[in-house]
């Protein structure tokens, strides 16, 4: 039997297609991959073998027929774990929800399963997204551990998408999704060398996912290539629909064409407008990676102006107490929602964390102390005062970020750091919160490597012009070296 090599969509769809593997064998590759090599990653945090062989065999059955669901029907994808899906524990892994699971699956996996992709299972991430201390550590749960960088394992993933990234890079399945509300997709996708799309918000359904904020949680999507990562957001946002392929044309919606090539071509990059955002905390060894693609753009035809955003630390801090308020009121409305045995409050989440013996044995639960403390919530002038702050802020400078140009270009990340346990450090670039507050779509795509990890670079659009990015984003992406990942 034929094994997969590049680990993308597109190559899945080709061997589905050539007869080379079935759906079940490829489904049983990428499981047994998954048990190979996930112990030393914690990228997969729960696996719904049962399911996933049934849903192969159902599109093997379907293949015989001449009666495929879509462009993706066989393949195989991973969800976060705080996406509802039958089969999976869904625990946005915190241990008070492993005895809740999913009663029924949330919109985006009736999606994926109507469009015939298999899942695998969820995969691990930043318990509660992120946002339960201050201090966290990128990538550790209680329920799944610690994700680890593939391209080294003492090294973080960041957060809170950590395990989606991981795992479309280590090559555990060839698609994934994940969530974000400021960074959540981007930023992990920058420092695991892959591609992460997201969208903008309200082009996919956020029912049925653990929630921080609906002003800016939304899902989005994880590949190695954009094409794939554009052919699962067709299916996530019920949008037009096409075969992948290397060198074929996808269509993302809207008459959008996205292709995914690496063979040097540099197509429709010529007199595109972009600006170039250097954030002021990018480091020397980040700014080589960013001037090579921005030489790339240039020799292409690009015509490139210099721009800059003027954020400051008072907006971080009205976007973060603006999210405090939203939380305290979003996550205890889902719990109610929820059936189950856990918590419904901030006194009961406290209460549990205290004691369960892995909850609090990294890092502290101090967001959700003062959210039990917060009066008010979203109804109080405080909290309007600190929305309408962050939001303004953000929409002024991401137009000053793209001025009259289509889209801006800025570093993602810094090279990934070491794991420290009570120390969150995201070292030193911030350029996604400027599309997370406004809702504006965004995608991170490999750029290059610092001393063998990868760096990315972010694509800046306007809000609702997501297949206009992702067209954009493919062109860069077939102008740029192709990433070598270290478990292929």
């Amino acid at each position: 039997m034929t094994r997969p090599a590049e680990h993308t969509a597109a190559e899945a769809q080709r061997l589905l297609a050539q007869g080379a593997l079935t759906a079940l064998e490829l489904t049983d590759f990428y499981l047994d991959r998954i048990e190979r090599l996930n112990p030393r990653l914690g990228a997969v945090l729960a696996l719904d073998a049962d399911g996933a062989r049934s849903a192969a065999r159902a599109s093997d059955a379907r293949r015989r027929d001449g009666v495929a669901l879509g462009p993706l029907d066989g393949v195989p994808v991973l969800i976060k774990d705080n996406i509802e899906a039958v089969g999976l524990p869904g625990t946005a892994g915190s241990r008070a929800l492993l005895n809740s699971p999913p009663a029924a699956d949330a919109p985006l996996v009736t999606r994926l399963r109507r469009g015939g992709l298999v899942v695998l299972g969820s995969t691990n991430l930043s318990e509660w997204a992120n946002f339960r201390s201050t201090a966290s550590t990128s990538g550790w749960s209680a329920v799944g551990g610690q994700t680890r960088n593939p391209f080294a394992p003492g090294r973080n993933t960041s957060g809170s998408s950590s395990g989606s990234a991981a795992a479309v890079a280590a090559g555990l399945a060839p698609l994934a999704v994940g969530t974000e509300t400021d960074g959540s997709i981007v930023s992990p996708a920058g420092v695991c060398g892959v591609v992460g799309f997201k969208p903008t918000l309200g082009r996919l359904p956020g029912a049925g996912i653990v929630p921080i904020s609906s002003r800016q949680d939304t899902a989005g999507t994880m590949a190695r290539t954009v094409a794939d990562a554009a052919g699962l957001f067709a299916v996530l946002s019920a949008g037009a629909l096409a075969a992948p392929g290397a060198g074929a044309q996808v269509s993302s919606g809207a008459g959008a064409q996205v292709s995914s090539s690496h063979d040097g071509a540099q197509p429709g990059l010529s007199g595109r407008r972009v600006a170039l955002w250097r954030p002021d905390a990018m480091t020397a060894d980040v700014a080589a990676v960013f001037e090579a693609v921005a030489e790339r753009l240039s020799d292409a035809g690009c015509q490139l102006t210099q721009t800059r955003a003027a954020m400051s630390g008072p907006f971080e801090d009205a976007e973060f107490q603006a999210l405090l308020a939203e939380f305290s009121v979003e996550l205890p409305a889902y719990l109610r929602g929820r059936p189950g045995p856990h918590p419904r409050d901030w006194p009961g989440l406290l209460a549990f964390n205290r004691a369960d013996e892995h909850e609090l044995s990294r890092f502290s639960d101090e967001i959700f102390g003062l959210c039990a403390e917060l009066s008010g919530g979203v109804e109080s002038e405080e909290y309007q005062r600190f929305r309408q702050t962050a939001d303004a802020a953000c929409a002024q400078g991401l137009a000053d970020v793209l001025g009259d140009c289509e889209f801006a270009l800025a570093p993602t990340n810094s090279p990934a750091w070491p794991i420290a346990y009570g120390d969150q450090e995201e070292h030193g670039i911030l350029t996604s919160s400027l599309c997370a507050v406004t809702g504006a779509p965004s995608i991170s795509l490999p750029a290059g490597a610092v001393d063998g990890l990868p760096v990315g670079v972010s694509v800046l659009g306007r809000h609702g012009e997501d297949e206009r990015l992702l067209a954009f984003a493919a062109e860069l992406e077939a102008a740029l070296p192709r990433l070598s990942y270290p478990l292929d």
